[in-house]
C-alpha cells in the first residue's frame, strides 16, 4: 500500500508538541478585533489545543508530519 501525504492546509495551522498533542490557534482572530474587548483580543492570542474528539482524525491526516 502507498503511503498516505500529510495534509498541506493543515500541516500550516497546527503544530505538534513534544508529548505527540496538537496544538492550535484561536478562532475569532482573523478580523473585526476593534469591536472585541481588550481582554478578548488578549486571551485570542494565546494557542489551545485540539479537543480529544477531532485529535484522532487530524493524526491521521498529518501521519507523516514530526
Amino acid at each position: 500500500m502507498p503511503k498516505h501525504k500529510t495534509h498541506s492546509g493543515l500541516k500550516k495551522r497546527i503544530k505538534v508538541t513534544g508529548s505527540g498533542k496538537l496544538r492550535r490557534h484561536r478562532a475569532y482572530k482573523g478580523h473585526l478585533a476593534a469591536s472585541k474587548t481588550t481582554k478578548q483580543n488578549r486571551q485570542l492570542r494565546k494557542e489551545t489545543s485540539v479537543s480529544a474528539s477531532d485529535e484522532k482524525r487530524m493524526k491521521s491526516l498529518i501521519s507523516n508530519m514530526r
